[in-house]
């Protein structure tokens, strides 16, 4: 039976609840220096608002080797009573030393595959989704690499596979080597941060190939694109897409306004845009069938 592999459990479509389908607990990487988010009180705090607000589910797309911190994650969840999904993956290569890359680049989708249906180190708990990336705009062959490792590991698990799209760029890349090339179902696949570059056309296409649209995140340096996400998402579900669409906070730095943000303030404007069916669809039904495998 289909059910979302979260860090408690397996847990059914139907318990999932409102969900901030892309965002982090914690998260280090070197392009953020003096910008990490380690701080377990403060993972706390923001799940219990996020809990208050009435969010159900944060699914945690920090991938391997960016400060998971993956044994403290079960725990965050008993305390706030908000189920969390893990991520294996790997991001784009500025964010690892050379000798970690070294040390997997070889083994990937058998490192994927492990922390899916193993667990990951000896914490017991199994990740629920592959996190990887694409570039700006194109592919490099890091990208290649990681999204032939995700492909092969979601052949044999069934994992959703999460993608960066470096500024919202290069979805249809993706999108040809993922489920063209590789034959990864597109339902499959959640194109993440297409908010950022507000281009309907690539997001209707990428919607006609079957592909799951992520809107996370608010933007740092063009807030041209927050204000039109509305209407990108509006375009989408009236040309017969509201079952792609989905939502998150993306808190990546400790000033990100993060999954409080996107309870308290995105949802009731983009309700005013969309209506409360719309808007349950995207939070509710859509992440349940998406995370779930």
């Amino acid at each position: 039976m289909s059910a979302a592999h979260t860090v408690l459990g397996e847990v059914a479509a139907d318990r999932l609840g409102v969900v901030d389908a892309h965002d982090h607990l914690f998260i280090q990487s070197p392009r953020l220096p003096g910008q990490e988010m380690d701080d377990v009180e403060d993972a706390a705090a923001r799940l219990s608002a996020f809990g208050s607000l009435g969010g159900g589910t944060v699914v945690q797309w920090t991938p391997y080797g960016m400060g998971r911190r993956i044994a403290q994650l079960p725990a965050l969840s008993r305390g706030s009573g908000v189920h969390i999904i893990a991520a294996t993956g790997l991001h784009q290569a500025a964010h690892y030393p050379d000798t970690l890359l070294a040390s997997v680049r070889d083994r990937l989708a058998e490192l994927f595959f492990a922390e899916l249906t193993e667990g990951i180190g000896d914490t017991g708990v199994r990740a629920g989704l592959i996190k990887v990336a694409g570039g700006f705009h194109g592919l490099d062959a890091h990208a290649v690499l990681t999204l032939r490792g995700a492909a092969e590991a979601h052949r044999h698990s069934g994992a959703p596979i999460a993608v960066h799209l470096e500024l919202g760029t290069g979805a249809l890349d993706v999108l040809d080597l993922l489920c063209g090339e590789l034959g990864v179902a597109p339902g499959s696949v959640i194109l993440g941060h297409l908010n950022r570059s507000p281009d309907f056309t690539v997001h209707r296409l990428a919607a006609e190939a079957g592909a799951n649209l992520a809107f996370d995140g608010p933007s740092r340096a063009n807030h041209a694109t927050d204000w039109r996400m509305p209407d990108a998402l509006r375009a989408l579900a009236d040309a017969g897409f509201a079952d792609r669409l989905l939502l998150g906070g993306d808190t990546v730095t400790p000033d990100t306004p993060g999954m409080p943000h996107l309870l308290r303030r995105v949802v009731p404007r983009l309700e005013l845009d969309l209506g409360k069916g719309l808007l349950e669809q995207i939070l509710v039904t859509n992440p349940a069938r998406v995370y779930t495998w």
